[in-house]
């Protein structure tokens, strides 16, 4: 054996010993699929009458498709923008609908769709077209939309008469139905106008309906003139309020689908004037005893939270303190003397104990909403699904 041929070999024996040794970052999120599960029945539960799109976009709002979609499979069926991500779906064993909701966006799309047997929105004159020109032996299921009053997709209701009927002409088309979105279903401004809009353009159309975002269900399922065949929960499923703050996830009765945890790994005892963290922008007036937690912007926690944050250390109501570095932040452990290196932190979810911190919460102390935080989850933080 050369000495090269040595070298190499205690290296590789090093290397396995270590990796079998070293001990993980100790932060995690954990998606609850028993949680998703209640979200769903809940959703069930607002509007009794409707089937249910389980929106499952942007990879499930951050959660993971493969990690939801046991605690969404009693949906009746999935809606989603992405083909990768309808795939990955039907991958999973789904032989159910699954809805593109803003269709296809190119001409070659509509062959996915017809192989994976996809319902896909219809929004635009262009999207006709190009199943005009679609060669297919199954026609196609698709949802017309209208443009109610958000102003992004779908087609304006003195002209969505027309569109339905060009899309009727279609061999490649089979069933209609018709669809439209929300724009204040989560404020005081409410959906009247828009739902009389719809109910204008539509009446005496035949198919299906599906008008319902999360907030209409929860908030007007039982103000809908016109039937909902078909809710799409989104944000709901996930355990966050479509109207915080107005309402609360616990209002509803929705509960976290994502826990976000860490642990401290080290305490300091800041005496009276001393600083913690970049820009010292929070000093302690009292002796304080600070954890250092291991996770920080880079981990998809907001940077821009400011002290006060609520977290949870060991299951019990804290704050943060100073600003969120990229890999640590610190938390308040006054009054929590049993706290400590290796200690938990909920950053937001579910605790051991049982006690929830709403990402809502979090995220409107950061100055956004909970979308946005599910779904800039860092990919380097590790993933497991609660058995």
């Amino acid at each position: 054996m050369t000495r090269k041929t040595a070298f190499l070999l205690a290296h590789l024996v090093f290397q396995t010993l270590f990796s079998q040794q070293a001990m993980p970052r100790p932060i995690q999120a954990c998606i609850h699929p028993e949680a998703l599960r209640h979200n769903l029945a809940r959703a069930r539960q607002a509007a009794p009458d409707a089937q249910v799109w389980a929106v499952v976009k942007a990879n499930a709002y951050g959660h993971g498709i493969e990690r939801v979609f046991e605690g969404l499979r009693g949906a009746d069926g999935f809606a989603l923008l992405d083909l990768a991500e309808a795939e990955r779906v039907r991958a999973l064993g789904w032989r159910g609908p699954i809805l593109l909701l803003e269709g296809a966006f190119e001409a070659r799309d509509l062959e996915l769709c017809s192989r994976l047997h996809l319902w896909h929105t219809v929004h635009c004159d262009e999207q006709i077209d190009m199943l005009a020109l679609h060669k297919t032996h199954e026609p196609h299921r698709v949802f017309l939309k209208m443009n109610s009053g958000m102003n992004r997709l779908g087609f304006a209701p003195l002209r969505y008469r027309s569109a339905w009927t060009r899309l009727n002409a279609l061999p490649q088309v089979d069933e209609i139905s018709l669809m439209t979105h929300f724009s204040d279903a989560d404020g005081p401004k409410g959906i009247a106008q828009q739902l009389a809009r719809f109910a204008e353009a539509t009446r005496d159309l035949p198919g299906e309906r599906s008008l319902s975002n999360s907030a209409a269900t929860l908030r007007h399922a039982q103000d809908l003139a016109v039937k909902a065949d078909w809710i799409r929960p989104g944000i709901t499923l996930y355990g966050s309020a479509p109207d915080f703050p107005q309402h609360t996830a616990a209002h509803w009765g929705l509960r976290s689908a994502m826990s976000l945890t860490a642990q401290i790994i080290a305490v300091q005892q800041m005496e009276v004037g001393d600083s913690v963290g970049y820009g010292s922008s929070f000093v302690a007036q009292v002796p304080t005893r600070i954890g250092v937690v291991a996770c920080g912007y880079a981990d998809g926690y907001p940077r821009i939270c400011p002290t006060g944050t609520p977290v949870l250390v060991n299951g019990v109501r804290s704050r943060t303190l100073g600003r969120v570095s990229m890999d640590m932040l610190t938390v308040d452990l006054s009054g929590l003397p049993d706290a400590g290196v290796g200690s938990s932190v909920t950053l937001w979810g579910q605790a051991a104990n049982g006690v929830e911190l709403g990402i809502d919460e979090v995220a409107q102390a950061a100055g956004t909403v909970g979308y946005e935080l599910m779904c800039a989850l860092a990919q380097r933080v590790p993933v497991v699904v609660q058995d």
